[in-house]
C-alpha cells in the first residue's frame, strides 16, 4: 500500500467561472490558473501521482504547455486514472478538505464525489469531501482563494 498528498490553491480572479471537482459553482469569481484551475482535481491528481512515485502534475501537464490552456481538470484526472492503470495500481480511497471562506460548497460536494468517482472509475464510497472555512484568518479569511488538501492510499 502506498500513499499519497497533495495540495493546491489558486487565487479569485474576475471574469472566469468557479469550477471545484468538475462542478460549476455559482459565485462571482473563478479562479485563476492555465487550466480550468480545479484546485480540488489538481490537489487529487497530485496525491495519486504522489503515492504512485509519478512526479507531480506539473510535469504532468504543465503551465508552459498551450495543449493544457483553459482545459478541464476532468480530461486531465482520466489521463492520470490511465496512468496508475499503466502500472496495476488500485485506488482505494482518497480523503478531501477544501478549505474555502465563500463560497459555502457543501450542497456541491455530493455532485463532486460522483465526478471523481466517473473519472477514476471507483466507487463513490471510497472518496470523502469536506469543506470548511479558515474562521475569517489568512489569505482565505480574506476570501482571496481557495486550498484543498488531499491524501491518496492506493495498492
Amino acid at each position: 500500500m502506498r500513499v499519497g498528498f497533495g495540495f493546491d490553491v489558486h487565487e479569485f480572479v474576475d471574469n472566469r467561472p468557479l469550477i471545484i471537482g468538475g462542478v460549476e459553482v455559482p459565485h462571482s469569481k473563478g479562479l485563476s490558473g492555465h487550466s480550468d484551475a480545479d484546485v480540488l482535481i489538481h490537489a487529487v491528481m497530485d496525491a495519486l501521482l504522489g503515492a504512485a512515485g509519478l512526479d507531480d502534475i506539473g510535469v504532468h501537464f504543465p503551465n508552459t504547455d498551450p495543449r493544457f490552456k483553459d482545459i478541464k481538470s476532468r480530461v486531465l484526472l482520466r489521463h492520470v486514472r490511465g496512468l496508475m492503470h499503466e502500472k496495476k495500481y488500485k485506488i482505494c480511497n482518497i480523503d478531501i478538505t477544501i478549505v474555502a471562506q465563500t463560497p459555502k460548497l457543501r450542497p456541491y460536494t455530493e455532485e463532486m464525489k460522483q465526478n471523481i468517482a466517473e473519472d477514476l472509475n471507483i466507487g463513490v464510497s471510497r472518496i470523502n469531501i469536506k469543506a470548511t472555512t479558515t474562521e475569517n484568518l489568512g489569505f482565505i479569511g480574506r476570501r482571496e482563494g481557495i486550498a484543498t488538501w488531499v491524501t491518496a492510499l492506493i495498492e
